[in-house]
Formats: C-alpha cells, structure tokens, sequence
C-alpha cells in the first residue's frame, strides 16, 4: 500500500517558526548562536530572483548567492520547468551498467566553452570537483605533491583542505596530505618548489575568494609556461568563479594564452536545485587515469550524473546562453564596481574596491582623521574584521542587503551577488553603503556602539 502524500507546506507551517532551535538542537549549535549574536536570524519565506521576501513581504537583496551557486537567482522558471520534465519522464537513473544520455550532453556543452579541454567527470560539489582534480594530476604525473597559494580556498574535505591556504580550516585535522603554499603571484617561489622534481601540479584560483585578490597580468600564463617545463599541471579552481561569474565563461579566459590541464566547477552549474560538480580535463589525463577496462570504476561518485543533475546543468547553460547573463554579469559588474570605486576618495575608511564581473571586494583601511582612528585602532586590537562586520549588519538591518565578511580576520566584504543582478539593484547597494559609510564617519553612530558590543560577545572572542 503506498504511503500517504507528505503535505511540506503543511509542516513548514507548523514547525518552520522552530527553525533556529532545530538548528541549535540537531545541528551546528554554534551556527545558531552567531545568527543570533549579529542579528541575522532572519525569518525567510520565499525567494525570487536576487531578493528574499519575509512573512510581512519585505524584500532582501541578496548580495551572496549562496556563497555563488544562485548565478540564475533563486527559482529561475526554465531551470525549474527541467526540473520537472526530468521528473516526470522517469528515466531509468544511475543504473550503473548505461550511458546515459544526459551527462554526454552536458559535458558537450561544457567543453564547447573550453578550447584544449576533452574530457568531463561530474561528481556532487565543488570540493569532489577539486578531489578529482587532486587525484587525476598525481596519477597522470606519477607524482605526489600539489602547490596551492597561501590563502587558498579550495574545499573542507580531506584533499581539498591539504590545498587550503587558511590555517583556521586546516588546525586541528592534521596530518594532510604533503602539499605546499607558495605566495599568490610569486613566480620565483613557484620555480624554487618546481626545481625539486616532484611537484605533480599548481592549483590556483583566478581570483581568490577569500579577500577577493587576483594575481598579477601575466602571472597565470608564466605560471602554466614554469609548470609544463617542468612537466608539471595546472588546475585552475573555478568552483567560484567560473560559469559567467566574472564576466567570461571561466576567469582564466580573461588572460590570453592560459589553457589550464584541469579545471574545477560547481556551484552556479547547479542553477540552485541539484547539486554537482564537474572536473574538466585535457584527454590524455583521463585516458591514463581510465587506462584499461580494469580501470573503468578507479574514480566514480553515486550521485554523479544523476539525471536531475544534469537537466538543471543544461538548463542552466540553456540560460546563460539565451539571456546573455554572462554579458549582464560583465555589464552591471563594470558598473557597479566603478560606481563603489568612486567612493574610495570620499571615504577615508574605503581602501580599495577590486575585482571582476559580479565578483567584488570592498577592502577598509586605516584611517587619517584622530577621530576616526581611534575608534578603528580599538577594534584592531578586539579582532581583525570587526569593522567590516560593523558594516555587514546596518546592511541586513537598516536596508535589508545580504552580505558578507570575505573571510575571518579580513577587512573586506565580498559582493558574488546572482549574475541577473539590474542596475536598480545596484542604485540601492550603493545608496545603503553611501548611507552607512556616512554614519561610520560621523564617528559616533551606532555602528560603533554595535562595534564594542561585538567585542563583549563570545562569537568574537572564540
């Protein structure tokens, strides 16, 4: 007899208001407690495009996107629509003993985006994306180290934390694997670890996530030239940054001559439903790794390739194609980045704006005025980040903006907003952080009040 319909929307009503203690009960505790100690325990209803919309129907800007996966917004209707149909047609799934049509056909459409790429493996999320890569370059190289840059981010499971440049993510789960940091953009320090023979690859980011820093022009081709001397690979890590984020397809087309050996992708390739993670490669790696039919099942995932998977990859490739979301990515990103890039010789406490496309760091600095450095020189000596936090929150609070700290013990907000983001949405970013920034700089608003109560909160002090 088959089980009585499972009525979400009626249990969602009932237990949804329970949400934090859930999470506090069953889950991670200590997430929980930050949402409440910054005032981000917010009551989410619904979601449409780049905006939240709570009970009351106010709406949210989404300046995160999820950490990057929602580059169509939330609940694009043709992403959606695929949904269904995969649904609804019944495919025989993941039998394990075919080849499924949707995967070719993905990896197809993948791979017309990159010239000197083959070969595809898809497996369930970004950090697989970067598993995969770490493996296929050691056993196509016969050898075992990987260099990463110091303030990498490349995952949490155990391969991709060996290639984590930030220690707070590494303590405490040592031993890892024998993997080494050179400084982003040093190439001097890129050929000291090449010339002891046994580097299998450098895996990079076109564009750092944490702080959002980019390496110098140049330094990715001269990077990839030292490494195939060396017959060593590149892997260039655009689980962030790739499928239209920064204006191009992937970020290290922006820079002619750069054809990585592998490439990592995850998050917007989901359209926001399903989960996957592709690994794009040159033919002879994937060859070597799947040498003989012995080897067919040496690197496989269960839940890779399933078919809602792939439908909500190629309706989202179907998307970027037929909106233009990556040139509206490249557009509004121009445009929003040279509008907050104005603001840097009015604000004493705005360093720098940087970035690329729909990918932007606002970076605060050390102030001139007595005033003002007083107030930021106490919050130096409470943590590092605070300021940038003093600003996440009036953000949330006052104008409904989600955003976020570009990593622990960072001065800088990072802006990866979804790639649909209008120039009306950009007006209001600007008018809020105008507003906000004005309130630091008169020295005595409540972002400095919320500054010492942080302080006084165990979330900072942890």
């Amino acid at each position: 007899m088959p089980a009585d319909r499972l009525d979400l929307s009626a249990l969602l009503a009932e237990r949804g208001a329970e949400r934090y203690e859930l999470q506090a009960k069953y889950l991670n505790p200590q997430l929980a407690r930050m949402l409440h100690t910054i005032g981000f325990d917010k009551f989410y209803e619904r979601a449409e495009g780049a905006h939240f919309f709570d009970a009351e129907g106010n709406d949210y800007l989404d300046m995160l996107a999820g950490f990057g996966i929602f580059a169509l917004g939330r609940h694009h209707p043709v992403v959606r629509d695929a949904l269904h149909q995969v649904l609804d047609l019944g495919l025989p799934d993941l039998t394990r003993f075919d080849c499924a049509p949707l995967p070719g056909l993905l990896a197809e459409q993948l791979l017309s985006y990159t010239p000197g790429l083959d070969r595809v493996f898809f497996g369930n999320s970004g950090t697989e994306a970067v598993e995969t890569a770490l493996k296929f370059a050691r056993y196509a190289t016969g050898r075992k180290r990987v260099l990463y840059c110091d303030h990498a981010f490349h995952g949490l499971t155990t391969g991709a934390l060996s290639v984590n440049g930030e220690n707070g993510f590494r303590k405490g789960f040592d031993p890892l694997l024998p993997d080494t940091a050179v400084p982003l953009g040093d190439l001097g320090a890129l050929a000291r670890e090449l010339r002891k023979g046994d580097v299998a690859a450098l895996i990079v980011e076109p564009i750092q996530g944490k702080g959002v820093h980019a390496p110098p022009p140049g330094w990715l081709l001269a990077a990839q030239q030292l490494l195939h001397e060396h017959k060593a690979l590149l892997i260039c890590d655009e689980v962030q940054t790739g499928i239209g984020r920064t204006g191009s397809f992937f970020a290290y087309q922006q820079e002619e001559g750069v054809r990585p050996d592998l490439v990592c992708a995850a998050k917007a390739l989901s359209g926001g439903y399903v989960p996957v993670g592709a690994t794009l490669g040159k033919g002879w790696i994937f060859e070597k790794v799947y040498s003989s039919m012995d080897r067919v099942l040496v690197h496989s995932a269960s839940f890779g390739s399933n078919a809602q998977a792939m439908a909500a990859g190629l309706a989202t490739l179907h998307v970027l194609r037929e909106e233009k979301v990556v040139e509206n990515a490249h557009r509004v990103g121009e445009l929003f980045r040279s509008r907050l890039a104005a603001l840097v010789e009015k604000y004493e406490l705005l360093a720098e704006v940087r970035g690329r496309g729909l990918m932007i760091g606002i970076e605060f600095g050390r102030p001139k005025s007595l005033k003002l450095r007083t107030g930021w020189t106490a919050l130096q000596a409470a943590r590092k980040g605070l300021f940038a936090q003093m600003v996440v929150v009036p953000l949330l609070q006052r104008h409904r903006i989600l955003t976020q700290v570009s990593g622990d013990h960072l001065e800088v907000i990072k802006l990866i907003p979804p790639l649909v983001l209008t120039e009306q949405d950009v007006d209001r970013f600007v008018d809020a952080f105008t507003e906000v920034m004005d309130d630091a700089h008169r020295g005595s608003g409540l972002m400095w009040d919320f500054g010492r109560t942080l302080v006084k909160q165990a979330v900072v002090k942890a």
